[in-house]
């Protein structure tokens, strides 16, 4: 488990094992909004020698006012979709070297949210992240997600031409009751009232991401978006190939710091 908190998460780990006593979990720390701590964490995880079969990319930030990650990106792509690239990048070897000693399939699974339908005018501003005059919360969200999306197709199309047996697929998880609205706090708060008669606890709200990580009937399935564990269709923005060649290796303007991978 690679959480931010790590005190939440061994709280998580103690609740896993009252009910799986056998199972075998490691919390580690990881913050998807700081390169450093995705580079520091890559570097222990590969050190532990462990086999990496799935990936499932889930961190998110939603609708946040205007702010820089510690990279100087702004907090919402960095933490959705840079985060999750960078952290996928630096453990794809690891993945590739699995999937072939244990001749079964990987899966890279993306949560993204069908918020990626309301994203600014031509899907993602590559040369205007770090713009806060032009920002909007709800749009810079939906620009992230978006590149989740973009992100699974362009790493199914370089994983096909590779040979590779690693799918990657994004999904929407539906609309679930968690504190994700909490910088909206009149917003969350009407959430929090009315939630339970419209939404997914966090159990249903899962369900779709285990079905994609999980189920045999997703075998060599790749590049495709899901909902409510069925395949459903992305927005148009994210057919573009050459919009998610951008996205797997942007940069940003000549004054704000590169991004390699």
């Amino acid at each position: 488990m690679a959480v931010r908190n790590v005190d939440s998460g061994k709280k998580v780990k103690e609740e896993i094992l009252k009910e799986i006593p056998n199972a075998k979990i490691d919390v580690m720390q990881l913050d998807l909004s700081s390169m450093e701590s995705i580079r520091k964490f890559v570097s222990e995880f590969i050190s532990l020698g462990l086999p990496l079969n799935l990936l499932i990319n889930n961190a998110g930030i939603m609708a946040a006012p205007f702010m820089l990650s510690q990279d100087n990106i702004e907090m919402q792509f960095a933490t959705n979709h840079v985060g999750h690239f960078l952290l996928t990048e630096l453990l794809l070897d690891t993945m590739k070297k699995s999937a072939s000693e244990s001749n079964r399939e990987g899966r890279i699974v993306i949560i993204s949210s069908d918020a990626h339908h309301f994203t600014y005018r031509g899907g993602i501003r590559f040369d205007k992240i770090n713009d806060e005059s032009g920002y909007n919360s709800i749009q810079a969200y939906g620009q992230s997600k978006l590149a989740n999306v973009l992100h699974a197709n362009e790493l199914t199309r370089r994983l096909k031409e590779e040979g590779v047996d690693i799918t990657a697929n994004s999904l929407h998880p539906g609309s679930i009751m968690t504190n994700l609205l909490r910088f909206h706090s009149v917003i969350n708060s009407f959430v929090s009232m009315v939630g339970r008669f419209a939404l997914k606890n966090v159990q249903q709200g899962a369900a779709t991401t285990c079905y994609v990580a999980l189920h045999p009937h997703v075998k060599g399935v790749s590049g495709e978006y899901f909902m409510d564990s069925n395949l459903s269709k992305a927005g148009s923005y994210a057919a573009d190939v050459e919009l998610a060649k951008k996205a797997m290796g942007f940069h940003l303007q000549p004054n704000q710091p590169q991004v390699v991978c």
